[in-house]
């Protein structure tokens, strides 16, 4: 193997190039996974530039982000068990302690030794997958069925954050389920819950082009918002007056929180993935009590990878759906402003940092 890869290297808020950089080497429990798809998160732009560094995102210069990644083992480091040079793997950011009390409940999302004591935050708090090499806990890695690809398992992070959502507060069969939001994420979401026996809406803002791919993907009924005079009236109507049974905000922009516990049925359940940009309304908290809506907050995708693995490969979620476009590495400055701005119709966009060959 070559001693040297291709990496994208921040190197302040802004500044990022790709570079020759010395391939790193496996430790104890550790996995170098070659790097073959890299799917460009929501969350990837802010960590490029430099506006959350009050998390620790990143926690230094120079620095390798991204966490949505998938690929094939290429070397496996003293203690690794479950692994073997050659397996295709999909990866997830988060990789716990093992020992504190919420790793013990399964919550490594919730790791109770942040960036410490044998937890990795990869590609925000530690190294990520935007190189074509990289070394990882074995935790972090889950085998893939032969019939998903690479570019589909490199989704499995963000679809299991949907996944970890739609398990948090249930669907219920039969029911509604509105989601804000027709990113990857919210479409994704969507597919699960419609596979659950859920009637779904999915609502966008200025998304003409994503609205029409989640429609094509089976969601029942989409609404863009500057169509209709209110959302929250609009939910209401397609659904006999009542709402969502449950409903999901993976946008985060403006009111939309509000929105969601005001469309959602007396007794229902919403779940927030996207971080709240605004506060919430003292309107919407009354609406809140009034009609005994839970609100349940969602951090990541623990124990999410294997469960959405096996619906993609048994044809219940559609993830290929969604990658619209695929850039080699050194097109990655490219490939971040189709992604940001939409160009051409954009939802998921992957990077090969290894070629497009054997990417099947």
């Amino acid at each position: 193997m070559e001693q040297k890869m291709k990496a994208v290297v921040l190197h302040a808020p802004g500044e990022y190039q790709v570079e020759l950089v010395d391939i790193p080497q496996p430790g104890y429990n550790e996995v170098l996974v070659e790097i073959r798809s890299i799917a460009i998160c929501g969350s990837d732009p802010g960590i490029f530039a430099g506006k959350v560094r009050k998390d620790g995102w990143p926690p230094h210069y120079p620095f390798i982000a991204g966490h949505e990644f998938a690929g094939r083992v290429a070397a496996i480091g003293e203690g690794v068990s479950n692994l073997k040079p050659g397996d295709r793997v999909a990866g997830e950011a988060h990789s716990g302690c093992g020992t504190c009390e919420m790793c013990k409940q399964g919550l490594y999302n919730l790791c109770m030794n942040y960036g410490h004591s044998g937890h990795h935050h990869y590609g925000h708090a530690h190294s990520g997958c935007y190189a074509q090499y990289q070394v990882y806990d074995q935790k972090a890695l889950t085998i893939m069925p032969e019939n998903v690809t690479y570019d589909e398992g490199a989704m499995i992070d963000t679809g299991g954050t949907a996944f970890n959502g739609i398990r948090l507060i249930g669907i219920v069969p039969g029911g509604w389920t509105a989601v804000i939001g027709p990113g990857p994420m919210g479409i994704l979401l969507a597919q699960m819950a419609k596979a659950m026996g859920s009637k779904t809406i999915v609502i966008g803002y200025k998304d003409h082009d994503r609205l029409a791919v989640a429609r094509e993907l089976g969601v029942d009924h989409t609404i863009e918002t500057t169509e209709v005079a209110d959302v929250v009236e609009e939910v209401r109507r397609l659904t006999g007056g009542r709402g969502a049974d449950r409903s999901f905000d993976c946008a985060g922009a403006g009111d939309t929180l509000d929105e969601l516990i005001r469309m959602t049925t007396k007794n229902g359940k919403v779940g927030v993935i996207a971080y709240p940009k605004v506060p919430t309304t003292q309107e919407a908290l009354y609406y809140m009590v009034k009609n005994q809506i839970t609100v349940q907050g969602v951090r990541a995708n623990p124990n999410c990878s294997l469960p959405l693995l096996g619906m993609i490969g048994h044809g219940k979620v559609n993830a290929r759906r969604l990658v619209t476009h695929t850039f080699p590495i050194e097109q990655t400055e490219q490939a971040f402003d189709t992604f940001i701005n939409h160009k051409d119709g954009a939802v998921k966009v992957v990077i090969h940092p290894n070629g497009e060959e054997e990417n099947e």
